[in-house]
């Protein structure tokens, strides 16, 4: 059930990003292109999340993966990061290993060869940065 909303979130923030929109124009405009999410609150609550805490969750993309711009990370991979370190700092009911597997799913799924081995390895260091935060 959660998978597939978060399947949904992915694709919203995909949209998102290259529409250059924010969630009150997108989540209208993914409801008409798609069925509900099996989870809508968390699917709500989650595309609005990522974009309310959207600084705070780059800063750590951009601290985590050293000598990559995430300007010029792919979309996929940029926007499954986004959500894995969305759900990692802010999501407390979702522990960093269900995270980051879920993100390396979506990446395999959606990415290119390279894509899940590239987000695991961001979204590990992103949660070790986070465990220091909380520690």
């Amino acid at each position: 059930m959660r998978r597939e909303s978060r399947e949904k979130v992915f694709q919203t923030l995909f949209m998102m990003d290259v529409q250059g929109v924010g969630p009150d124009e997108a989540i209208p405009l993914f409801a008409l292109s798609s069925s509900p999410p099996s989870d809508e609150e968390y699917y709500i609550a989650t595309v609005r999340g990522v974009w309310e805490h959207l600084v705070e969750v780059d800063g750590l993309i951009r601290k985590a993966a050293e000598n990559w711009r995430l300007e010029r990370m792919a979309l996929v991979d940029r926007n499954i990061l986004r959500l894995g370190a969305y759900e990692i700092c802010r999501s407390s009911d979702v522990p960093f290993a269900v995270a980051i597997n879920e993100a390396v799913d979506l990446a395999k799924r959606y990415g290119s060869e390279e894509s899940g081995a590239f987000v695991n390895g961001i979204l590990d260091k992103i949660s070790v940065i986070s465990l220091k935060k909380k520690g």
